[in-house]
C-alpha cells in the first residue's frame, strides 16, 4: 500500500529487535490484500499491545473499503469501514445485487437478487458471528442447513459484526479477539 506515516513505541527499545512494540500507529492512503491474507495481517497484530491503523481505501479482493480503521488494545480488535453502493456492485458477479437491510444482535441482514437466463430470484440472508466464525445463513425454510462459512481462522475469534446506513452506501463494523496461542 501507500504509507503516509508510521509511529512505533517500545520500552525498552530492545523489544523492536524481537519484532515487538508497545504501540504502533499506521496511516495509509491505500492498501490491498487478498481475502485469504487478511487473517494473517490481523493475527500479526499480536506483536503489539496497542495499534491504531487507518487507510483512506483498502481493497480486499474485489471489494473496496473506504475510511478503514483498525484499533487493537490487548487482544481485542475493532474494525470499521465504509462501503459505497457502487463499490459493492463492482465486487459482485454480473446478475447479482446485494444490499444490507438490517443490523443488530450481532447479525447483518442482506437482501439480494440474482438474475439468470431472464429470471430473477430474490432472497434474504443473515451474516453473523457464530462460534468465532462469520457465517451466512439464508432466510428460507431449513436455511440453517445451507449455512456457509465466509470467514474462519483459528487465530481469531469474531465476536460481532454490524452495519449502519450511510449516504451512498453503508458502514461496516466488526469486533474480534486474538485467541491464545
Amino acid at each position: 500500500g501507500s504509507v503516509e506515516r508510521v509511529d512505533i513505541a517500545a520500552v525498552p527499545a530492545l523489544k523492536l529487535a524481537f519484532g515487538h512494540a508497545d504501540r504502533v500507529t499506521v496511516r495509509m492512503r491505500s492498501a490491498s490484500t487478498a481475502p485469504a491474507r487478511l487473517a494473517d495481517l490481523l493475527a500479526s497484530t499480536r506483536a503489539t499491545a496497542s495499534l491504531d491503523a487507518s487507510a483512506a481505501t483498502v481493497r480486499v479482493g474485489p471489494l473496496t473499503l473506504r475510511d478503514a480503521r483498525l484499533r487493537k488494545r490487548g487482544r481485542e480488535l475493532d474494525g470499521r469501514a465504509s462501503v459505497r453502493a457502487q463499490d459493492l456492485r463492482a465486487a459482485l458477479p454480473p446478475g447479482l445485487t446485494v444490499a444490507p437491510v438490517a443490523s443488530g444482535a450481532g447479525a447483518l441482514v442482506f437482501a439480494g437478487t440474482a438474475s439468470f437466463l431472464g429470471r430473477s430470484v430474490s432472497a434474504r440472508a443473515a451474516a453473523l458471528a457464530r462460534g468465532g466464525r462469520v457465517v451466512v445463513v439464508p432466510d428460507v425454510p431449513f436455511g440453517e442447513l445451507l449455512t456457509l462459512t465466509v470467514f474462519s481462522d483459528p487465530r481469531l475469534y469474531v465476536q460481532d459484526i454490524g452495519a449502519r446506513p450511510q449516504p451512498g452506501g453503508f458502514g461496516l463494523s466488526a469486533r474480534a479477539r486474538l485467541r491464545e496461542r
